[in-house]
């Protein structure tokens, strides 16, 4: 199968006088898994059905393979969609179903009784062929959606929220056999969700849309680790926020103050904001917490605060934490005799210099 590459080019859409993407430029690399994430309303799956062809763009380009394909409808664009809803005919057979694109294509018998059997062993479904839709458990169902797309051969597979109709443990396992389908076919998949977990297992490369604007675009790993600004910070993954004021700016560092805590000092680089105002973030666990009267090690930036509450993960025990006037929320690796610290408790919060990140505010 040929790996194709989607460009979005200044892609802008609004409904009346309502802008739902604006100046969107994305591009999607040949045989990538892309992930779009985002907030409801974001505007991931109005792109996702823009790049289908059931949108129409008032401004830009959308290329696929380098060709523009703006002004062609959804059937001569050879891609696939999943839909949130699977969209299985009830009448009908897994075979059937999966059948019906290449019926409705006029190709014939010998051909479609080939790539019909391939597509069913390829999702493993092949001995539930003569079965109906409702015979089969919400994963089935999904496979066979996934089935009946990938036998039309398209160059690139569209997939909206396929996993939301499933539970947890289901879940995790299809995002497992999603990812391992798209490495076998090496087609160019798309994928919109708005769990962040979901886009950070699968993805290659993620773009966080929020407004109809794209905040940032790379690796899940970057994202994570080097969020653009304070909504990407919020969410992808868990991170703090505390408001700073910059009292003095050094030589390759910033000496901050923090309301009702004082001045903390940290390292700065060519891309930390030249504003007066920033937000200090930090994940939960790149602190460390010990008792308030513990000797404290230089390696950190110490910060005073009082338990407020407290959850046990497993892995981890979570709390929250008063930090002069805001809550932070800190994780302290659990182990087997590691005594919680109780609500109403004095500790000492170590930030680790080199995981702060400052961001505009």
């Amino acid at each position: 199968m040929q790996k194709v590459s989607v460009k979005c080019e200044d892609i802008r859409l609004a409904y009346g006088d309502t802008p739902v993407l604006k100046n969107v430029n994305i591009e999607i690399r040949p045989g990538e898994f892309f992930a779009l994430l985002g907030p409801s309303g974001s505007g991931k799956s109005t792109l996702l059905r823009l790049i289908a062809g059931f949108n129409q763009h008032q401004h830009g380009r959308l290329l696929v393979d380098d060709k523009d394909v703006t002004g062609l409808p959804p059937w001569k664009r050879n891609i696939g969609m999943v839909f949130q809803s699977y969209a299985l005919w009830p009448h009908m057979t897994v075979w059937d179903n999966v059948a019906f694109g290449l019926v409705e294509r006029r190709l014939d018998k010998r051909t479609i009784k080939a790539r019909v059997g391939a597509a069913l062993e390829l999702v493993g479904l092949s001995a539930h062929a003569g079965r109906r839709p409702n015979q089969l458990s919400g994963g089935q169902q999904q496979r066979v959606a996934l089935a009946r797309t990938v036998v039309i051969e398209p160059q690139v597979l569209l997939l909206d929220e396929p996993l939301s109709n499933l539970d947890k443990s289901l879940r995790v396992q299809m995002r497992q056999e999603l990812w391992s389908l798209q490495r076998r076919l090496g087609i160019t998949t798309i994928f919109v969700t708005h769990d962040q977990e979901e886009a950070m297992t699968t993805a290659d490369r993620m773009a966080i849309l929020d407004k109809g604007v794209v905040q940032q675009l790379g690796t899940p790993a970057a994202l994570y680790d080097y969020p653009a600004n304070a909504f990407v910070a919020a969410f992808v993954g868990t991170m703090n926020l505390l408001p700073a004021r910059v009292s003095r700016r050094q030589a390759g560092s910033l000496v901050l103050h923090l309301d009702g805590l004082g001045e903390v000092e940290l390292p700065a680089d060519p891309d930390t904001p030249t504003a007066e105002r920033l937000m200090l973030s930090f994940r939960p666990h790149s602190l460390c917490v010990q008792a308030a009267d513990a000797a404290p090690d230089a390696r950190y930036a110490w910060l005073p605060g009082i338990v407020e509450a407290s959850e046990f993960l497993g892995e981890a025990m979570r709390y929250r934490v008063r930090v002069g006037s805001h809550s932070v929320c800190v994780d302290e690796p659990h182990r087997a005799g590691l005594s919680a610290h109780e609500a109403g408790s004095a500790i000492g919060l170590g930030l680790d210099r080199t995981q702060v990140r400052l961001l505009a505010h």
